[in-house]
């Protein structure tokens, strides 16, 4: 048994008629009658008889068909799939990000992408840079968006955006009035940190020498920080993005000295080629990161 034999089977049930059947197949009449008789050689049973010169399916060939339907409505599935895959990618996109891209430049990349492709599924997983390395490197996300990278197998990275760290202070504090601030400017303040461990805290902090800042508050989300520092808990310096994604009206953003690079990489599993869907998703985080 074979497909042939199966198509042109289906056709006649659809169509009651070898000759409709032989149009349908792009075929004869004649070759349309020799591939059921081998179906009814290979069955064991015959498929159709004639009452009253109309071609009438036997009991078995109701049977069969009501199996080969089940069998096509599969194919056009795969068939709907096929196209679904050359319209808009594979599936569920699922990106890896930290904190600070998913809390600004995702909503916005997301709604840019929705645009053109407004029923496909996204999964968005958030954690540290080292996890959304590792999740990339599993396949378990498409891409990583990070903030630093860290050495790990079978990942390769490319640069997003780099712009240097801004000092924020509460609008009302007395360094909302300066142009330009220093290191120095910091010492005895309340600082708001990001959490040890984190490849961004260790950066900053190294552009503290003589480092008189008291750290008494830290928290993963540099989002965070920009509430808090609203509130008067403390100054802080962090990525440009985030303040300009959040507007704060509270909170000033000064240029800082010495600069502190604010770095953000898309991670790609080295091993594999990325999805076209996520490519195209890629496209629309690097316009948002333009703007």
């Amino acid at each position: 048994m074979n497909f042939k034999q199966i198509e042109a089977f289906r056709m006649v049930m659809l169509s009651s008629s070898m000759t409709v059947a032989a149009t349908q197949l792009h075929t004869s009449q004649p070759n349309i009658s020799r591939v059921i008789a081998q179906l009814e050689r290979e069955t064991g049973f015959k498929l159709f008889t004639r009452i009253a010169g109309r071609l009438t399916p036997t009991v078995e060939a109701e049977a069969l068909f009501r199996d080969v339907e089940r069998a096509f409505v599969g194919l056009d599935s795969l068939q709907a799939s096929a196209r679904s895959i050359r319209a808009a990618g594979v599936g569920t996109l699922r990106i890896g990000t930290v904190p600070s891209i998913a809390m600004t430049v995702m909503p916005m990349a997301i709604r840019r992408f929705r645009d053109r492709h407004p029923d496909v599924p996204i999964a968005v997983h958030t954690s540290d840079s080292p996890t959304v390395a590792k999740w990339t490197e599993q396949r378990f996300c498409d891409v990583g968006l990070v903030s630093y990278v860290v050495e790990t197998a079978g990942i390769r990275s490319e640069s997003l955006r780099r712009e240097a760290g801004v000092c924020i202070v509460p609008a009302s504090h007395r360094l909302a009035r300066k142009r330009r601030v220093n290191a120095g400017d910091l010492d005895g303040e309340q600082f708001i940190s990001l959490t040890h461990g984190d490849g961004t805290r260790a950066t900053v902090d190294a552009a503290f020498v003589s480092d008189r800042r008291v750290l008494t508050l830290e928290t993963p989300y540099a989002a965070t920080i920009c509430t808090m520092v609203e509130m008067g808990l403390g100054l802080s310096v962090v990525n440009p993005v985030v303040v300009r994604s959040l507007k704060l009206p509270g909170v000033k953003a000064i240029p800082f000295d010495p600069a502190i690079p604010f770095e953000s990489f898309v991670l790609h599993n080295q091993q594999h080629p990325t999805p076209a869907l996520a490519e195209v998703f890629l496209d629309d985080v690097r316009h948002v990161t333009r703007a």
